[in-house]
């Protein structure tokens, strides 16, 4: 959740869409119960186990075809405000009325129902498993996520909880869409600080204004666009000062002591304008309608001076008076509102609230070494793996599972081979054997491999290569999933054909793994393209040349031809001649039924002679 008030609304125009290229080869923090808290709908539809399946499937993805090196953060145990809120939210969803008890601050339990932490542990098993580095806060996961990133220790979070901007973060992924030219929808703080001119403190005050994670409340009456309005009047050094100078009553607040750029500042000059004058009820300007019957007054033009111009409706006069007054108004007006809210905000208890402050501003989400956060990417264990999603997924052959992992070994092999390049194996039995072809889907580029078994013993095949098996699991796991809600389409694609294998790998990886393999690759794909165009050439003026060559009378037409000199023959009119026609290039060998038919035939005796 996060900032309340349709806080993502507000950062709407300041997201980026990035491709699939963003986030190569960089550390992102993903929060792991907003993966989790997705899988809500299909756990209430009675789908089995729909937080292992995407866990499984999002995590080969992101490591695989984005290169991302993922860090999974779990949530530690929450504070008393987020229990309080956490059950005050389940009351007011309920329909449960707690006005008149005291049921949410009493008896709070800090733990997560049993249910979702069982799901949390399952994830955490799968992840080790898979050798993911899996960190756990002291307190919020995304306050974790955002240190890790403030502090440079990853690239990105991956979260939906916008108060992860509160927390420090610096750039946060809202929404993964892999099936899409630009996957990641991003914001990043710079922007938001650019467009906005909030900074840190100024998202924690419009926290506190219109409610949180912590407080759902907020300030009765203030919603996201007076908090908006009322946190931009102040800086961010003295922003908490003012709330809490607010909050104890002081409201001598003086128009000089708020910075806003709409503020207007009275003129002291003694050449200042006037009270408002007198004016005209036809014309509208200063003066009297009786001189400006005479005469027209120094705003109207009108020819030889013959008296002014009747004003329209809605009309507004802009002389220095009016502007005085109606900027003397504006000024006013803005002075009642910030009169307004302060004593809202001044009619809260404990305003603003120093723990959620404190929680904010916090550095110490997690338990590091000397040297930081112990973030390290392990080899998976295969076949651990294989026993672990067969035991929860009975449907689930061995070698679906091993086919599911391939994209991750692969992706593991290359990034090896490219550090230390020696003649090992895939998976210990198949060797890089050729480029295939590029790959485009989704605008996004990838090399189709292909690797070559170099182990003739197929029962110690790690990868299966019975190609109707595969396709049999497969169209059994699309039935098994609801369409839409577990990212399907997101699993890797490969094709198993005997002791070859087909997988979809980044052109930079494998030309970082194999530099003199893509360079033949490219020397052959130009070579292809030459000859292409050569032989391309020729054929286009050799037809054109064909094209302009009358055709003999013997050879046999095409249909369309045929049908377009029958069609010529039928409209021939009642005084021309049918051997005229039936002699012209094309006719070939219906020129002697040509001569016998005539106009005056009936039409079944011409289709008669035209078709035998």
């Amino acid at each position: 959740m996060g900032v309340g008030g349709k806080f993502w609304e507000l950062l709407k125009p300041y997201a980026r869409f990035e491709g699939f290229d963003f986030l190569r080869d960089k550390k992102v923090a993903i929060d792991l119960s907003y993966w989790i808290v997705q899988h809500e709908t299909a756990i209430r539809s009675k789908a089995f186990n729909p937080h292992l399946r995407l866990t499984f499937f999002r995590t080969v993805n992101l490591f695989s075809k984005f290169g991302v090196f993922p860090v999974f953060v779990l949530d530690g145990t929450p504070s008393p405000l987020k229990s309080q809120a956490r059950m005050a939210r389940f009351f007011r969803f309920s329909g449960i009325d707690t006005s008149a008890s005291n049921v949410a601050n009493e008896g709070v339990s800090k733990e997560r129902n049993k249910t979702f932490t069982k799901h949390v542990n399952d994830c955490v098993e799968l992840l080790e498993l898979l050798g993911m580095p899996v960190l756990k806060a002291n307190g919020e996961a995304e306050a974790l996520c955002a240190q890790l990133n403030k502090d440079g220790h990853v690239d990105a979070c991956l979260t939906a909880d916008s108060d992860a901007f509160l927390f420090g973060a610096t750039c946060v992924i809202k929404c993964l869409r892999p099936n899409s030219k630009e996957p990641f929808e991003c914001y990043n703080m710079s922007d938001i600080e650019a467009g906005l001119e909030l900074k840190r403190k100024h998202l924690i005050a419009i926290s506190l204004l219109v409610g949180n994670d912590h407080d759902l409340n907020g300030v009765q009456g203030i919603g996201l666009d007076k908090a908006l309005r009322f946190v931009r009047g102040f800086s961010e050094d003295e922003i908490f000062d003012k709330l809490y100078e607010i909050g104890k009553g002081n409201l001598s607040l003086s128009q000089s002591e708020i910075r806003c750029a709409d503020d207007v500042i009275p003129c002291s000059d003694e050449n200042s304008p006037k009270p408002q004058q007198s004016h005209c009820s036809f014309c509208g300007h200063p003066g009297s309608k009786k001189a400006h019957f005479k005469s027209s007054c120094a705003y109207c033009i009108t020819d030889n001076n013959e008296g002014c111009l009747k004003k329209s409706q809605g009309f507004k006069c802009n002389c220095p008076s009016c502007e005085k007054v109606r900027k003397d108004k504006d000024k006013k007006k803005d002075g009642n509102w910030w009169i307004k809210v302060c004593n809202m905000i001044s009619k809260e208890t404990n305003f603003p609230n120093d723990e959620i402050i404190e929680m904010y501003m916090c550095n110490n989400n997690g338990v590091f070494t000397e040297e930081g956060p112990l973030l390290e990417w392990g080899d998976p264990k295969t076949e651990l793996v294989v026993d672990f999603l067969s035991y929860h997924y009975q449907s689930w052959k061995p070698s679906y599972i091993r086919q599911r992992m391939l994209p991750m070994l692969s992706t593991m092999y290359l990034r090896e081979m490219a550090r230390n390049p020696n003649k090992s194996l895939l998976v210990g039995q198949y060797e890089f054997h050729s480029i295939q072809r590029v790959k485009i889907r989704y605008g996004h580029q990838s090399y189709v491999v292909k690797w070559k078994k170099a182990i003739s013993d197929e029962l110690s095949c790690a990868v299966p290569v019975e190609q109707s098996n595969m396709e049999e699991e497969e169209f059994l796991e699309v039935d098994e999933e609801p369409i839409g809600l577990l990212d399907e389409s997101i699993e890797p694609q490969i094709h198993v054909d005997g002791c070859w294998i087909l997988t979809d790998e980044i052109p930079e990886l494998v030309h970082s793994a194999f530099p003199e393999e893509v360079a033949i690759f490219r020397q052959e794909k130009e070579l292809k393209e030459m000859k292409r165009r050569k032989t391309s050439t020729p054929r286009s003026e050799g037809s054109s040349e064909m094209s302009e060559l009358p055709k003999p009378q013997g050879v046999q037409l095409s249909i369309t031809e045929f049908y377009r000199t029958t069609k010529t023959q039928s409209q021939v009119k009642p005084g021309e001649d049918l051997v005229k026609h039936s002699s012209s290039p094309g006719a070939g060998s219906s020129t002697q039924k040509g001569k016998a038919s005539s106009p005056k035939l009936s039409k079944a005796v011409r289709r008669r002679l035209l078709f035998g």
